[in-house]
């Protein structure tokens, strides 16, 4: 006969009064699958229980609530009716992702339906894991109330635009070139090539040089307030086809020539 399933109301209630601390545990029965997708996103696993949330339908769980703002989730372990998962909650105190950021997932542990076996794991195995990672998230959130965004590029008074050619060739039209920036050009390696009326930074120098060779110019340019932005040269149009032009044999018509 299979094993009948252990009961996780009384389970949890009996985890709850063994752990260090005061625990309280809260059972919630799941009307529909939907309902888990919430408590998904705060377990805070990356293995086998996060696992169980995303590929079975669950059903219910219970949430036990302990000192310092510490919440664990236990729930079922799936094809398993004598094992529970005990899993740490994230702390939702208006942290934001960025706090996490580098922290270890404390992450859950499969226990028996046995209260005071599981109470000696959890106590040992996941409650100082996560009492380490609320205090690194908590310390995150300190340090760095907002996230650290990149800052938006410097104000400029002119703009260079240079575009790779074809032949993959740099270069931009003589006309277009502030004063300030002829000489910087010149010395990066750009040549002036009259009869095209354009600085060309040749492609014989390969892509790894001429991408230096960029930057240079563009850390150059910044201290006088010039930007710089990168342009590709559309391709050429694609050649048409050339028509059949040969003309007909005599006494011939179109269709019998493909006959």
């Amino acid at each position: 006969m299979p094993v009948s399933r252990a009961d996780l109301v009384s389970f949890a209630e009996a985890l709850a009064a063994r752990l260090p601390g005061d625990w309280h545990s809260t059972y919630r029965q799941h009307d529909a699958y939907s309902d888990q997708f919430p408590l998904d996103d705060e377990v805070w696993d990356n293995g086998h229980v996060s696992w169980a949330f995303s590929e079975f339908v669950l059903g219910h769980d219970a949430q036990l609530t302990g000192p310092d703002g510490q919440r664990l989730c236990v729930i079922d372990r799936p094809l398993h009716p004598d094992q529970f998962l005990v899993v740490p909650l994230a702390p939702d105190e208006g942290l934001k992702s960025h706090h996490f950021h580098g922290v270890d997932e404390p992450n859950g542990i499969k226990v028996g339906n046995d209260p005071l076996r599981a109470a000696v794991a959890v106590s040992r195995r996941v409650l100082p894991r996560y009492q380490r990672a609320l205090a690194a998230v908590h310390h995150n959130a300190q340090a760095q109330p907002e996230p650290p965004l990149r800052p938006a590029p410097p104000e400029v008074d002119q703009v260079l635009t240079l575009t790779r050619y074809a032949d993959g060739a740099f270069g931009t039209p003589y006309a277009t070139v502030p004063a300030e920036a002829r000489t910087t050009l010149y010395v990066h390696g750009f040549q002036y090539h009259p009869h095209q009326g354009a600085f060309l930074l040749p492609a014989a120098h390969g892509e790894a040089d001429q991408a230096l060779r960029i930057q240079a110019v563009a850390q150059r340019l910044a201290a006088h307030r010039i930007g710089v932005n990168l342009r590709h040269s559309p391709p050429p149009p694609a050649a048409r086809p050339a028509l059949n032009t040969r003309a007909p044999l005599p006494g011939s018509t179109p269709a019998a020539q493909h006959r």
